[in-house]
């Protein structure tokens, strides 16, 4: 995982409060609630799980245009870079 422990743990929370609505948006249409309701929750999921990947990217960025993170690998060209920003559009 890339970035400090700080944003490491933030990482986390998102992903598990994306966990925890994707399970409600499940347990919505077990339900047969309306579909209004089951699409905002949906969209709040893919927020929070963008959010995560921003949040990974942006406070990886350092470290990957370094070379840090990779185990000794090249640093990232600006192509793969643009990649991963794309990855998350």
């Amino acid at each position: 995982m890339v970035g400090d422990q700080t944003a490491i743990d933030d990482v986390r929370k998102r992903l598990r409060r994306a966990h925890g609505q994707l399970g409600g948006v499940i347990a919505m249409i077990e339900d047969g609630r309306d579909c209004k309701d089951v699409v905002t929750q949906l969209a709040a999921v893919s927020r929070a799980l963008d959010r995560a990947g921003f949040k990974i990217v942006a406070t990886g960025l350092r470290e990957c245009l370094n070379g840090d993170d990779r185990d000794g690998a090249e640093a990232l060209t600006v192509d793969e870079l643009e990649k991963l920003f794309l990855a998350l559009a």
